[in-house]
């Protein structure tokens, strides 16, 4: 087979974009343990909620339940930042965004939530350093204001 039949190599946009920035892989990875931790959280508050004796079954069930929902959010947004889509910012910076009075809360808390909330705050504000980060905003071919093409 000759060199005029050989067929050209296929790229893929990633591809000439060049290799994931780690501070992309590394938000990624910030908002699944974030959705990972509301799965969990979710998950066992609705087992709680249905084995054990809550002071309100509907309102356990009812938690549990909207924690396993509300992880969505995260998850998706990891999932796409680790396929470098655009879209995935957004929802990722949201929840951190959430995440911020969250954590206050359980910060102020007189309970083990204390260290909890101080994890969950430093997480979020990391998150939210990467994903502002013009790097990040490269990458995912997000363009500021003004930097459209005419």
């Amino acid at each position: 087979m000759s060199s005029e039949q050989t067929p050209a190599p296929t790229s893929t946009a990633a591809d000439e974009a060049g290799p994931r920035p780690g501070r992309v892989t590394a938000a990624a990875a910030l908002a699944a343990l974030e959705g990972l931790a509301l799965v969990v959280g979710g998950a066992w508050i609705l087992v709680e909620g249905l084995t054990g004796h809550p002071d309100d079954r509907t309102s356990a069930v009812t938690g549990g339940v909207t924690l396993i929902v509300l992880a969505l959010l995260p998850l998706l947004a990891a999932r796409g930042l680790i396929g470098r889509k655009g879209w995935s910012r957004g929802p990722a910076v949201i929840t951190q965004i959430m995440a911020l009075p969250v954590a206050y809360n359980m910060v102020r808390a007189d309970s083990l939530a204390v260290p909890s909330g101080i994890v969950l705050g430093v997480v979020a504000v990391a998150a939210l350093v990467l994903l502002v980060n013009p790097t990040t905003t490269q990458a995912l071919g997000i363009r500021g204001p003004g930097s459209a093409e005419k």
